[in-house]
């Protein structure tokens, strides 16, 4: 569904993955959320490696992505599993590795508790792999302590390709 005002609104997209290539997974995932219907990538993160947390497999690459769209929260959700299909994921059990995932972090100011959508995401200031790229690109949004909480987590900031 299109927003009745078509207003764009921010979101933020917590991208990763950890079977395949990664990197150029999730790296095509930046690119491909900037083709979904009413949509448009504002900006994306560097590439950040992790442990897998609550989760096992390789390390994971992820990223955080603004978008301004006008579709609404569940219409993005379905968009984003949309491109999780699309790029191979299963979901054989809880956290298990993926080909590529795909998060709303955060919709605006919107605050949404349903069955299938949280907003904002409910674990993401525990986890340094969201709060750090999402520092990267908006530093605003994060309030006073957040990094220092998820300082003991192991994460590495990738360089860009040539």
């Amino acid at each position: 569904m299109i927003l009745a005002d078509a207003r764009p609104i921010s979101a933020y997209i917590a991208l990763g993955a950890n079977l395949g290539d990664a990197r150029s997974t999730v790296r095509q995932a930046v690119q491909d959320l900037g083709t979904l219907p009413q949509t448009r990538l504002v900006q994306a993160s560097s590439l950040y490696r992790t442990a897998p947390i609550d989760s096992s497999g390789p390390d994971y690459i992820n990223a955080v992505a603004e978008v301004a769209t006008t579709l609404d929260p569940q219409a993005l959700l379905a968009e984003l599993q949309r491109l999780e299909l699309a790029a191979g994921r299963e979901r054989p059990y809880l956290n298990a590795p993926r080909t590529l995932d795909l998060d709303i972090l955060l919709y605006d100011a919107l605050t949404l508790d349903s069955p299938t959508l949280t907003i904002p995401h409910p674990r993401m200031a525990t986890r340094a792999f969201v709060l750090m790229p999402l520092a990267e690109i908006a530093p605003h949004l994060l309030g006073a302590g957040q990094l220092e909480a998820v300082r003991g987590q192991a994460i590495e900031r990738l360089p860009a390709d040539r």
